[in-house]
């Protein structure tokens, strides 16, 4: 395919780790997306993982891959995904977030388990350089909308923005006798957040205010990705389309969204998110 064409882009809800190692209808999703787009120059990854107090991208030629995770299977920590870097992009990536400083780091971080555990499925060939972005901690949530509306310029250069997170993150009420349900609060948000991305992803940011944010989003690390990928449907005039749907444990949402691409049918008959498997409490497990 053409990579000289506009990419879209895509929230991926990547729940467990343990996702990497499994075929479910979540995994399933994400290889179809892949699969479905044009072949992208790279791609953008913001994580809910690189949660730090500044703005920085990954610009070394060989990101490592960081296992950042406790108490799981020895399995998890073997898997490597060795996709290339692509130093010239954190420069392109400094240049559109302008007036915002975007710091190059060269050697401090590289590909943690929320970028690689979506992109060894959609991705599996691990050839596509990726690029890494911190999300800024110090930051609300307008800043973080406002600014993937500026690398929605990048889109047009063959980037596909992809952000990875979960729009339900809530570990300390996890149950465990919920593997495809949810708590009230969760459906409600859940729900409200599919509206917004569906129909008028510009008011992404007020979500932020719903009433059941402050327990789907007890710390907003995972829900902000979000924000980055409705900041660009808003920049393109475009609406998010469902990738794939679903609850999982009570307190997680495994929705994922594109923007600029169709949604993927998957396999209803496959099984759900992958549980936690580990030996330690969810809350510290750095899931």
């Amino acid at each position: 395919m053409d990579a000289a064409l506009p990419m879209p882009a895509a929230f991926l809800g990547h729940g467990s780790p343990m996702n990497a190692l499994e075929h479910n209808r979540f995994s399933d999703a994400w290889r179809a997306f892949g699969a479905s787009v044009p072949a992208p120059r790279a791609i953008l990854m913001v994580s809910a993982h690189w949660y730090v107090n500044s703005t920085a991208v990954t610009a070394m030629a060989r990101p490592r891959t960081i296992h950042d995770f406790y108490g799981f299977p020895q399995a998890l920590f073997d898997v490597q995904y060795p996709a290339p870097g692509l130093p010239e992009l954190a420069e392109e990536v400094a240049e559109v977030a302008k007036p915002d400083h975007v710091g190059a780091d060269l050697d401090g971080w590289g590909l943690d388990h929320g970028a690689w555990s979506v992109l060894v499925h959609a991705f599996p060939d691990a050839d596509v350089p990726v690029v890494q972005l911190s999300i800024d901690a110090r930051r609300p949530p307008a800043f973080h909308f406002e600014l993937g509306a500026r690398l929605a310029a990048l889109r047009e250069r063959g980037v596909l923005l992809v952000g990875s997170g979960n729009v339900v993150h809530n570990l300390g009420a996890i149950d465990w006798k919920q593997p495809d349900g949810a708590f009230d609060w969760n459906r409600r948000f859940d729900a409200h957040v599919r509206e917004t991305m569906t129909m008028r992803p510009d008011g992404a940011v007020a979500l932020a205010e719903h009433r059941d944010y402050a327990m789907s989003a007890p710390t907003p690390e995972h829900f902000l990705p979000l924000l980055y990928i409705a900041g660009f449907a808003a920049a393109t005039g475009q609406q998010a389309d469902v990738l794939v749907d679903g609850p999982a444990y009570g307190s997680l949402s495994m929705a994922s969204y594109v923007a600029g691409a169709p949604g993927a049918d998957t396999a209803a008959n496959l099984p759900g998110a992958a549980p936690i498997a580990s030996d330690v409490p969810p809350e510290a497990s750095n899931l």
